[in-house]
This record gives C-alpha cells, sequence and structure tokens, in this order.
C-alpha cells in the first residue's frame, strides 16, 4: 500500500512537472521568435502546414505557428493576471463573510447570489465594454466575474473551522475577527486558494479568447488567439483550415494542461487525498 501510494504521488509530481514544462516552453518559444509572426511575406501566402511552417501562413505570409505562441503567451498573461486578481478578491470575500458576522456575510452572500444570476458572457462584454476593452478591459471583466464560486469554496471552509477548539479558545482570550481572520483562517484556506487560483485560469483563458473573438477584448492588431480565429473566419470558406485549426486546437491543449495541472496539485495538497 505504502508502495502504491509513492508510486502514485511520484507520477503526480510527474505530470505537475510536465505542464510546466509545457507552459515554459511556451514562453521560451514566443521569446525565441520575436516579432517574426509580424513580418509579411507576400511570396509565401496562404501556405499549408509544412515542415519549414508547421502551422501554415496566413493571406499575408506571417508565420501562424509564430503568432500562434506569441498568442498563447498572451493568452497566458491575461488569463493569470485575471485569475490571479479574481482569486485575491473570493479570497478576502470568502473571508469576511465567514469572520466578520451576518450583516457581512448577507452582503457578501447576496453580492455572489447576483453575479452568478447574472448571463456570464453579459456581464464580461458589458465590463469589458464599459472599460474601454484592451488587454486592461478583459483583465477586469474575466475578474470582475469568476469570484463567486471560489467565495463560496472559501466561505463554507471557514465557517467549518468556526467551530474548532483553537479558534473558540482565540474568541474567549479576546482575540479580534481579524486577528483570528488572518492568524487562524488564512494559512487554512491557503491550498483551496491555490487550487482555485489554478482551476479559474482555465475559465478566464477561454472567456478571455471569446471576448477577443467577439470584438469586445484585444486590438486586432495584436496576435491574440481571440483575434487569430476571429481573422480566421473568413477564410475558412477559400480552404484555409489550418488558420483556425492550430490556434484553435493549442488553445484546447493549453486549458486542459491547466485542467490537469490544477487536479493534480489539488491531490497533493489535499489532505483528504495525499495520503491515497
Amino acid at each position: 500500500m505504502a508502495a502504491l501510494a509513492t508510486d502514485r504521488r511520484t507520477r503526480t509530481i510527474m505530470t505537475i512537472a510536465a505542464c510546466t514544462a509545457l507552459f515554459a516552453a511556451v514562453f521560451a518559444g514566443a521569446w525565441l521568435y520575436g516579432d517574426s509572426g509580424e513580418v509579411t511575406r507576400l511570396t509565401l501566402r496562404k501556405l499549408p502546414p509544412d515542415f519549414s511552417h508547421p502551422f501554415g501562413t496566413d493571406w499575408l505570409g506571417r508565420d501562424m505557428f509564430a503568432r500562434t505562441l506569441k498568442g498563447l503567451r498572451i493568452s497566458l498573461f491575461v488569463g493569470l493576471s485575471a485569475a490571479a486578481c479574481s482569486a485575491v478578491v473570493a479570497l478576502v470575500l470568502g473571508l469576511a463573510a465567514a469572520t466578520m458576522g451576518k450583516t457581512v456575510d448577507a452582503v457578501v452572500t447576496w453580492l455572489v447570489d447576483v453575479a452568478m444570476a447574472t448571463p456570464h458572457l453579459v456581464l464580461l462584454i458589458l465590463i469589458s465594454f464599459a472599460c474601454g476593452g484592451g488587454a486592461k478591459g478583459v483583465i477586469i471583466a474575466v475578474a470582475a466575474s469568476h469570484w463567486p464560486s471560489l467565495t463560496r469554496v472559501i466561505r463554507a471552509e471557514v465557517m467549518q473551522l468556526q467551530s474548532s477548539e483553537y479558534v473558540m479558545l482565540s474568541h474567549q482570550l479576546g482575540k479580534s475577527r481579524m486577528f483570528i481572520a488572518r492568524r487562524h483562517m488564512l494559512p487554512h484556506v491557503i491550498p483551496q486558494f491555490i487550487i482555485g487560483l489554478l482551476l479559474l485560469f482555465p475559465h478566464a483563458i477561454l472567456h478571455a479568447a471569446a471576448l477577443t473573438f467577439l470584438g469586445f477584448g484585444m486590438s486586432p492588431h495584436t496576435p491574440a488567439i481571440g483575434v487569430l480565429l476571429a481573422e480566421s473566419m473568413r477564410y475558412l470558406s477559400m480552404g484555409l483550415w489550418w488558420l483556425a485549426v492550430a490556434p484553435g486546437l493549442t488553445l484546447v491543449i493549453t486549458v486542459k494542461t491547466f485542467d490537469i495541472l490544477g487536479s493534480n496539485i489539488r491531490a497533493l495538497l489535499d489532505p483528504r487525498t495525499c495520503r491515497e
């Protein structure tokens, strides 16, 4: 049994390392290619995938592999920024709801219900449009709409701690709610926070790409994945299938990789599964 648990833990760590190496390769590849994806070569227009151009070229002869790598780097940056902001908001609100009394709890619960009842894509579009679009608008829109589910998780975790002996003892010793939240609650919910951040990341990437695809996100001159997919739509009828398939497939692989990464880190950090 111990050998089986050790083997499972080793596989989990190797999977995490492989996922991390894949993301590092994306950033390294985007850095190595530099701005080569922006260089137009009209003599190489509309070439299908081959050894010299693994993802083919577009209608201006730009290398789609270089453009896709740069688009993935932009998507990873936007997704990480938005997911981090959203997770911090969820952490603060979850702790406040569970430790600051019934009034604060009622207000936070009402905010969560309102945010979850609003159509997600409509909320994203409205916030991004109000913030002027671009990377800033996408980050604010995604961050402002993805915190409710993690807030509920953190609130539930902290609520369970309220009846623990050391928390009750702190109350009896006259410690403030802020002290209890900072010294007793926060260390306990850090694993949930990290896992929630990683699991928010795929949603952030997909919704950022969706906003850009619909024209409410990045500038058309920015080679983000959503821009690449939007531009490819007008050329699909001409048989240039690789313009949509290559960026779309890499986006799906990236999202799935982050989902695997989050699941494995959860298995590694969760006390209920780390000893299995």
